[in-house]
């Protein structure tokens, strides 16, 4: 353990995956701040569950952060803070990047000012595009196909050119479908508007919906559903952890892939979602959205082998029943 109560920055950290990066911190004996403008974060987590220091601004904000890294002594940063809607960056990718882009140059050039070099970059799978092979590898072309990964594209080579240039070190994960929430039932995933397959099917569950929507139900796969990796938000955070100590150990600049190495079709998260619930989950097959890979399954051999990284939440039913546990709390 290198922490010796250092302290590190992480953006973002009011939201779903840096919330659990902050606990995750926190238990690893780390001092943590967070940043975050609160537009997708949430104030009451803060507060209640992590009872950290909660700096309310944006990265876009570089006299807000000269001032952060004047007043404490940041070892490191990880930066959690995109925008992370896919249908939205088509629609307004000017929104997407500026924060997702101009908002981390911001925040590098103040890490570089204040000699800060060590940075641990959330980044995604979206960076690929659609998949030539499976598992995907990080070898694996990158040709995004819309700007939410064409931002998270820009940034990692961003990060390649600041390494050479400032000595600035970074972990890069590519990470696949984020899902679950902490064993606890205290943190988990809360988005306003939601998305993600997860929470939709739970929330159906709950009555709080009519039906889920399958969209397309003629895919190449065995059920005719999409098929996506899933990862247990609790194991993303200690990937997190062990590439920040990774960084301060002295690693050299990486990018590591991030999921279970196998995938779960819609009709199987509906399936376990029933079995774990008890409810019944009204379906609906619609269309096929345009754009939609029929399967997307990441290879983490590399987080395996280089940082150690063992998840330890990979079966779907034990990922369900943590949200559904938080489900039942933050929505009942």
């Amino acid at each position: 353990m290198t922490s010796d109560m250092k302290t590190i920055l992480v953006t973002g950290g009011a939201g779903y995956i840096g919330s659990h990066a902050v606990l995750a911190l926190k238990q690893a004996g780390y001092q943590v701040v967070i940043l975050d403008n609160l537009v997708y974060g949430h104030r009451d987590l803060v507060e209640t569950v992590l009872k950290t220091d909660l700096i309310e601004g944006s990265t876009l904000d570089k006299n807000l952060l000269k001032d952060i890294f004047s007043r404490y002594n940041i070892s490191a940063v990880m930066h959690f803070s995109a925008y992370a809607y896919v249908g939205e960056s088509v629609t307004n990718p000017s929104k997407y990047y500026e924060n997702n882009v101009v908002g981390t140059l911001s925040l590098l050039d103040a890490m570089v000012e204040a000699d800060i070099k060590n940075f641990v970059f959330s980044s995604t799978c979206a960076t690929y595009g659609v998949p030539q092979a499976m598992p995907i590898t990080e070898a694996h072309p990158q040709s995004p196909i819309n700007p939410y990964g064409a931002t998270k594209l820009m940034v990692e080579r961003i990060l390649i050119d600041y390494d050479k240039a400032y000595d600035f070190r970074s972990v890069c994960f590519r990470y696949f479908n984020a899902a679950g929430a902490h064993p606890n039932g205290l943190l988990g995933e809360d988005h306003n508007p939601e998305t993600h397959l997860i929470p939709l099917v739970l929330q159906t569950a709950l009555g709080k919906r009519e039906s889920i929507s399958i969209f397309g139900t003629d895919y190449p796969t065995p059920d005719g559903t999409c098929i996506r990796d899933y990862i247990h938000v609790c194991d993303l955070a200690d990937a997190h952890i062990l590439g920040l100590e990774y960084l301060l150990q002295g690693g050299q600049s990486a990018i590591f892939n991030l999921g279970n190495d196998s995938g779960f079709s819609v009709r199987e998260v509906i399936d376990a979602a029933v079995r774990i619930t008890q409810k019944t989950i009204p379906v609906v097959a619609v269309e096929r959205r345009p754009g939609d890979p029929p399967a997307l399954v990441g290879g983490s051999d590399r987080a395996r082998s280089i940082l150690g990284w063992n998840p330890q939440y990979a079966d779907i039913d034990t990922i369900l029943t943590h949200a559904w546990a938080w489900h039942q709390t933050r929505h009942s």
